[in-house]
């Protein structure tokens, strides 16, 4: 009786040694997409504090990857031999370290400081039009100021802190599923597994509900009077609290790090049965030796697997797909938030929140969905293979519909219109100036909109040629204004003028459509991945899983933000400027050209990987896939278990293929 509760107190402690790593990597999966969904949100702030183009800001954003790739061999290979909580408790607080070094340019940089004519010149009234007034924005000639005014390489702290933050995510996933895998019964594997993988989803959720808050908090408050201000979360100069966040996410990754310090580094199995601590032991040390000789194997035979990848069609094609699709997909995800912002003028704020609620639901119910529907009808790899196909390319003709979701652009005198709110060429050069603002010497270059009585947006209150003003801040009104061409008093209020109600409802047109997009593309992932682990040997998966992701973090994470960023910048109409004259970020694109390089590069390179896709398609009809029946008709019994094994463990790599890559690009 002493033995049977000695063994049954053994198995209580163990599985709940088990299930405190359960616990605590769930909250590590939680860490780590909270924070990778906050900076992915926070980078449009970013790109106005630091006043960089936004092909910088890519570059800032495909840091992470790259330090992702630093470990992800090392890990790979060898992270089983060391001591896999501790590891993935170091993980955790690198991560840590690596968002408080994004957030330390704050707490060293002097008080963000945005283009206004307003501010400094309340009480002279300089600021509006003065016939014959002498100019007192003239850029200053004083190096001393110049090196003071221009911001440095702060931003390089965000890059270096992200590249360490990627560096930091590296061993939570494959070394967290494989402890799982090591210690739980092989029927409780893949419902510890899910329970991990709700941490993925819930982090992103956190993450978007989060940025949507600070974007909407001015970047300097408590040290600036909210009052004094004259932009608005809508104004494409203000920067939102970018580094609260950032802080928060630097505090709960540092937290989650700290139980698996404590967590020991092997397990009794689930299910094991031996009664003595001897055979126990003994059977750890073959386990140890099995590992070993699984890794000398793995390390020996390196290459030839290598060469067998790179000789399998279907395998080579899929990484091309990928590759492709990834680099539509990154940059939609990446620049959506910019494109709601110029296309239909909404704030930060209000497209993140917007994503978060039309896009993230739908890409987790089309995920459980694929997986059912895979488990439920018992889909073979070549019928998986047309699923795939299908819904994608379903999707990419449903995708052309945002073509005709379309708002105007801003009607800016000078930039997009004439002043006599004429629609004008935007490559014809500067018509800054008119006749209704030549005698007031205005500055040209600083951005400083109102919106005017009559509908039209200008640039500054001087060029819109007001003479007066009443009122305070975000309050305040410009009257007599020249240029307002309007029956009675002629005035001008802060701010861009809106887009309308017809643009609004053009904006929830595409938000439903995208998320309709959404669900689709994420209902194709698991067919799609199916094809990928069919078409290779048992003994291949891992590393071909391995070559898949790095081959698109490679060549589409890291590049396709930078080129895509470049892109977007050879849209702008108007560059913040600097006191010594140097251009910063974008205040405001040509929407128009915006959408055709953020709907039509995509939508190109999706019907470039059509081409490929046929070609797997084809292939597959003569093909024989390793693990598939010779002929169909009666199946040994171990033949079936088996089978049955393989099912459940590449179902598991499906899900944390697609939980680390396919739901990391789309959030």
């Amino acid at each position: 009786m002493g033995e049977t509760e000695k063994i049954e107190t053994h198995r209580i402690r163990c599985l709940s040694k088990l299930k405190m790593f359960l616990l605590a990597i769930t909250c590590a999966f939680v860490s780590k997409t909270l924070s990778g969904s906050y900076m992915n949100s926070m980078l449009t702030q970013i790109e106005r504090q630091f006043n960089i183009p936004t092909s910088l800001v890519g570059f800032i954003n495909g840091s992470f990857e790259i330090g992702n790739l630093f470990l992800i061999i090392f890990v790979s290979y060898f992270g089983t031999k060391f001591h896999r909580p501790i590891m993935i408790g170091v993980g955790c607080a690198v991560m840590g370290l690596g968002c408080f070094l994004q957030s330390l340019p704050h707490f060293l940089m002097d008080r963000y400081e945005y283009e206004s004519t307003v501010l400094g010149n309340l009480s002279s009234n300089s600021f509006l039009c003065v016939e014959n007034g002498t100019q007192i924005f003239k850029p200053t000639e004083d190096p001393s100021e110049c090196v003071k005014e221009v911001k440095s390489l702060m931003w390089v702290y965000v890059l270096v802190g992200n590249m360490i933050r990627g560096i930091g995510e590296t061993p939570i996933m494959p070394l967290g599923i494989s402890y799982i895998e090591d210690f739980a019964k092989p029927e409780n594997s893949p419902l510890y597994i899910g329970f991990v993988e709700t941490g993925a989803i819930i982090g992103p959720l956190f993450g978007l509900l989060l940025a949507s808050f600070c974007a909407n908090v001015y970047v300097d408050t408590g040290s600036v009077s909210t009052d004094d201000l004259t932009i608005t979360p809508n104004d494409t100069r203000w920067v939102g609290a970018w580094w609260f966040g950032i802080l928060i996410c630097a505090g709960v990754n540092v937290l989650t790090a700290i139980p698996f310090f404590f967590l020991p580094k092997t397990l009794a199995k689930e299910d094991a049965k031996d009664n003595t601590d001897i055979i126990q032991n003994d059977k750890e040390e073959k386990q140890k030796v099995k590992v070993k000789k699984e890794n000398d194997g793995i390390t020996k035979d390196f290459l030839p697997f290598m060469k067998s990848l790179f000789c399998n069609p279907i395998y080579m094609i899929f990484i091309l797909i990928s590759v492709i699709q990834f680099n539509a997909f990154v940059n939609m995800m990446f620049f959506m938030p910019k494109y709601l912002e110029q296309q239909y003028g909404k704030s930060t704020s209000d497209a993140i929140f917007l994503i978060g609620i039309y896009n993230l639901p739908p890409i987790c119910i089309g995920y459980i969905f694929g997986g059912l529907i895979m488990k439920k009808f018992k889909i073979t790899v070549k019928q998986a293979a047309h699923v795939a196909f299908w819904l994608s390319f379903v999707d990419f003709l449903l995708y052309f519909s945002c073509f005709f979701m379309i708002c105007d652009n801003s009607s800016v005198a000078g930039i997009t219109m004439s002043y006599e709110g004429i629609q004008q060429d935007l490559h014809v050069g500067n018509s800054i100036l008119a006749d209704c603002n030549m005698d007031c010497n205005c500055p040209t270059k600083i951005w400083d909109p109102v919106c005017g009585s009559n509908g039209l947006s200008y640039m500054s209150a001087c060029l819109a040629g007001c003479e007066t003003v009443i009122g305070t801040g975000l309050n305040m009104m410009f009257q007599n204004c020249a240029c307002i061409q309007t029956l009675g008093n002629s005035s001008a209020v802060l701010g861009l003028c809106g887009k309308g109600h017809d643009c609004s409802m053009m904006l929830q047109y595409f938000l439903i459509l995208s998320s309709i997009s959404s669900f689709i593309y994420s209902l194709s992932a698991i067919p799609g991945y199916m094809v990928l682990l069919r078409c290779v040997k048992p003994e291949e998966k891992s590393l071909g899983v391995g070559l898949h992701a790095f081959s698109t973090r490679v060549f589409a994470g890291i590049p396709a933000p930078i080129y895509f960023g470049a892109l977007m910048d050879s849209t702008c109409l108007h560059w913040a400027t600097f006191k010594c004259g140097e251009s910063g970020a974008c205040r405001i694109y040509d929407s128009t050209n915006f959408r055709y390089l953020y709907l039509g590069l995509p939508a190109a390179l999706r019907g470039l990987s059509v081409i490929p896709a046929i070609w797997i398609l084809i292939i597959l009809r003569k093909r024989h896939l390793p693990g598939e029946n010779a002929a169909s008709g009666t199946v040994p019994v171990e033949a079936k278990v088996t089978g049955k094994e393989n099912e459940y463990q590449e179902m598991d790599q499906i899900s944390k293929v697609l939980n680390n890559d396919v739901l990391k690009t789309k959030l």
